[in-house]
């Protein structure tokens, strides 16, 4: 499974991109404002981070302009990849954009029948959210089962892209159930590597070592 990150933070990136992690990075208008800093700028500066897709998304709810706005942010670098929203324009746009070779990420899924249509539009991605699933009082894991299941019975080429991922929990149940791509803020992928038997046992090693007296520097 892939594993990105769902920041606009470029020292989080920088700091996981150096443990081999991540496969890409996801950006939203929030994430955006977060940072405090200019959309394009921020952008640029993630994509020369990261070999792998970059979603910036389009702020239009119209098709026309949705398609001038992922005109400007595809020029920004080779690995941008444009994020459009589940609606009937969205689709259009993803459309035409993966027509023209672009990687397009379909964004606020919240139901099979809305991940059927963007794999049949075309979509490189589909981000079903599943944390805001559960807030909502449903099963965010039982909708990527059931994505799953239907593009393996149609042989869709959509990626299914686990997003409002919370815990660690979230990101096992995703690895079990085949999702091709899960993304999480930076702490909960960090949180990944927690363990209270690793932290006793470094401890433990610690204390022995200390006895020795030894030094290897």
């Amino acid at each position: 499974m892939k594993f990105f990150v769902d920041t606009a933070d470029t020292a989080d990136i920088r700091d996981l991109a150096a443990t081999g992690l991540l496969d890409g990075v996801t950006t939203n208008p929030s994430l955006i404002h977060k940072s405090g800093r200019a959309f394009l700028e921020v952008v640029e500066e993630i994509c020369g981070l990261v070999d792998g897709p970059v979603s910036a998304e389009v702020v239009a709810l119209d098709h026309e302009t949705m398609m001038k706005e992922a005109e400007v942010l595809r020029k920004i670098a080779d690995n941008v990849c444009i994020k459009v929203p589940l609606t009937i324009d969205g689709l259009k746009t993803c459309k035409a954009l993966t027509d023209e070779g672009t990687l397009v990420n379909v964004t606020l899924c919240f139901s099979a029948n809305q991940a059927l249509l963007a794999a049949k539009a075309g979509a490189s991605f589909i981000s079903p959210f599943v944390g805001r699933h559960d807030d909502n009082g449903f099963d965010g894991m039982a909708l990527i089962q059931d994505i799953r299941l239907i593009y393996d019975n149609y042989g869709f080429d959509t990626e299914i892209l686990v997003a409002s991922v919370r815990h660690p929990i979230h990101v096992l149940e995703s690895a079990r159930i085949g999702a091709d791509v899960m993304t999480a803020p930076p702490a909960v992928i960090r949180m990944l590597s927690k363990h209270v038997l690793t932290d006793k046992g470094l401890e433990g090693f610690a204390a022995d070592w200390a006895k020795t007296g030894q030094s290897i520097l």
